[in-house]
């Protein structure tokens, strides 16, 4: 995983966590929503990364988790892979866009679905695909730089 070999980068009461780090990231936003709950856990200032490790993933849910729940357990919420999963509105594509994600990933339908099956098949398909970040990143500022989204653009507006 992305954080192999690298320890939590979390201090735990003024100490550095010694676990190993998984693939789970510390963020502002898990920051500040565990700073109102007592827990005394701390991103480690010279940490040169943001994983942490599956015992703190799972104290901060837990910690989270609390505070939504209000006593009802029914509301059907399924545990979340990542603590920081964003929701990604797929409503907002094209069904033609929905369709070619479809085709690239040989997802199997049926035919004929609506733009709201789609979104439901992809959204399912999406949530499972491992993302490593730092590649993403570096392969997205690559493309800027190097102007990769021209091609596309041609693509799209030969109708003049």
């Amino acid at each position: 995983g992305p954080g192999a070999g690298q320890l939590c980068c979390l201090r735990e009461g003024g100490e550095r966590c010694g676990r190993a780090a998984g693939n789970a990231s510390f963020s502002k936003r898990i920051q500040k929503s565990i700073s109102q709950k007592k827990v005394k856990i701390e991103l480690d200032k010279s940490a040169r990364h943001l994983y942490i490790c599956d015992f703190h993933k799972n104290l901060i849910q837990s910690v989270r988790n609390r505070r939504k729940r209000k006593g009802s357990d029914d509301d059907g919420d399924s545990p979340v892979q990542d603590i920081d999963t964003p929701e990604v509105d797929l409503y907002q594509l094209q069904v033609n866009t929905l369709r070619r994600y479809k085709r690239h990933f040989k997802l199997q339908t049926r035919p004929g679905l609506n733009k709201a099956q789609l979104v439901e098949i992809i959204g399912c398909h999406f949530r499972t695909i491992p993302v490593n970040e730092k590649d993403t990143l570096t392969y997205f500022i690559y493309s800027v730089k190097n102007d990769k989204n021209k091609p596309d653009l041609k693509m799209d507006s030969g109708v003049h």
